[in-house]
């Protein structure tokens, strides 16, 4: 791309903070924009959120630092009306590309959508997915659930193999899977600060029980008395209210009440390229920021005090070198990554993440000209009503799609765009439920467990 002189149109639909972040940044890279640059200058960027617990915020969605030319908020069927109108041939307004940057049932559910709306038509977009970070659990249920797309983005050498070994292994086409990377690697490479400064990177369901991240904070706050010479941050991911791509039921922000904290503790938002703009040290049980320190030759480690466990994600990061213990952090290590690994993660510390995606680009660009031309094939997901007739149809079920994809019966309407009277019922609406899932479920869930 581009693979003509006109603006190449990139749809992306994204369910979470994070995700949008990673669709959006690799609609970026996949149109050839500059590091650095907003955007290609032949690219129009099409943003729209998925409605559902995670709809990120306005502050959520300036802090990924990515403008779309227009934004707005969706349900399945509503998206999936937006972009009929690629339909025709001629249609000024259609995507050439569509990003998804979804859970994998909703991928599973938006390409069965995509290839009812697109039936028969003279051309549709390209539909490329993929995944926001590492790739620890759910391989085959996730792959699958995303099979169907033109291209699924693997972030590194190993999570491609591992990919093309899942499709082939059930029989089903691997030619989508392309390696790539994280499209949000970046930043100068690393110089020591003054003061030296250790950053925790929190994530909200990880660890998932109270004692656990109780037990976390309270080594960081001792790290932090053990160590007055140096900055000791708390990365958050989201602020009070505020919902992420998993559910944070016991927030660092509420544990920390009420913890005498030293002087050279404190708490931090805001985007983590800016935070390790400053940082000698990361933190983290698992975190993709991780692999974004590891890329700038950040000291980065990954914490065993928990275990080194499935449960964690840190079993991802086995041989990587950076499994540590707070113990041995307080004592002053600071662990030494192993190159092969880091290389098979994706992580190109050594300038080659510049032609990362230039296989993928390359793909898409062939076939964006493909389907501009007419010769792109349907879309064509593995799971159907043959190979999966008792798992499919709850999938589209949960985006109010029928077993072929068609709206089912009371679904939202998606003929109109809401007006006044309707959003704010939505709002309303939508405000009540993230506050069920975020205040009540746990309260309830916790007495049950009295």
């Amino acid at each position: 791309m581009p693979v003509s002189n006109k603006t190449t149109r990139v749809a992306v639909l994204a369910d979470s903070d994070t995700r949008w972040k990673w669709g959006s940044l690799t609609a970026k890279r996949l149109t050839g924009a500059a590091e650095g640059e907003e955007a290609a200058p032949d690219l129009r960027l099409d943003g729209y959120l998925l409605r559902g617990r995670a709809t990120p915020t306005p502050r959520q969605l300036e802090e990924v630092g990515v403008r779309a030319d227009s934004m707005r908020e969706v349900t399945a069927i509503e998206f999936l009306n937006a972009v009929a109108s690629g339909r025709d041939e001629e249609a000024p307004e259609a995507p050439d590309v569509i990003v998804l940057a979804l859970v994998g049932g909703a991928v599973q559910a938006v390409l069965h959508g995509l290839a009812r709306v697109f039936a028969g038509a003279a051309r549709r977009p390209v539909v490329v997915t993929g995944y926001v970070g590492v790739v620890y659990e759910k391989l085959a249920d996730g792959l699958l659930l995303r099979h169907g797309a033109d291209v699924v983005l693997a972030n590194s050498r190993q999570d491609a193999e591992r990919f093309r070994a899942v499709y082939e292994g059930v029989g089903a086409d691997a030619s989508g899977v392309v390696e790539a990377a994280l499209p949000f690697l970046g930043g100068e490479p690393y110089a020591p600060r003054d003061p030296y400064t250790v950053v925790f990177a929190a994530q909200p369901s990880v660890p998932e029980k109270r004692a656990d991240r109780a037990y976390l904070l309270s080594r960081l706050i001792q790290h932090a008395r053990r160590h007055p010479e140096r900055e000791v941050l708390l990365k958050l991911r989201s602020k009070p209210g505020e919902h992420t791509t998993h559910i944070e039921e016991l927030p660092y922000q509420k544990l920390v009440r009420g913890e005498e904290q030293p002087a050279n503790f404190r708490l931090v938002y805001g985007h983590m390229g800016e935070v390790l703009d400053r940082t000698d040290l990361l933190v983290t049980v698992s975190s993709t920021a991780a692999l974004e320190a590891l890329h700038r030759r950040i000291p980065t480690a990954v914490l065993t005090d928990l275990g080194v466990r499935e449960a964690l994600g840190n079993h991802a990061f086995i041989g990587s070198g950076c499994l540590a213990s707070w113990d041995q952090l307080d004592a002053g290590q600071s662990p030494e990554p192993d190159p092969d690994w880091v290389a098979r993660q994706g992580v190109a510390a050594d300038g080659a993440y510049e032609t990362a995606f230039d296989a993928a680009r390359e793909r898409v660009a062939k076939l964006t000209a493909r389907s501009r031309d007419g010769s792109l094939p349907p879309i064509q997901p593995y799971y159907t009503q043959v190979t999966a007739p008792g798992y499919l149809p709850g999938i589209l079920a949960r985006h109010h799609l029928g077993p072929d994809a068609t709206p089912l019966p009371g679904a939202p309407a998606a003929d109109r765009d809401p007006g006044p009277v309707r959003q704010a019922v939505r709002s309303a609406a939508r405000g009540a439920y993230r506050h069920g899932v975020q205040r009540v479920a746990p309260v309830i869930r916790r007495m049950g467990e009295l």
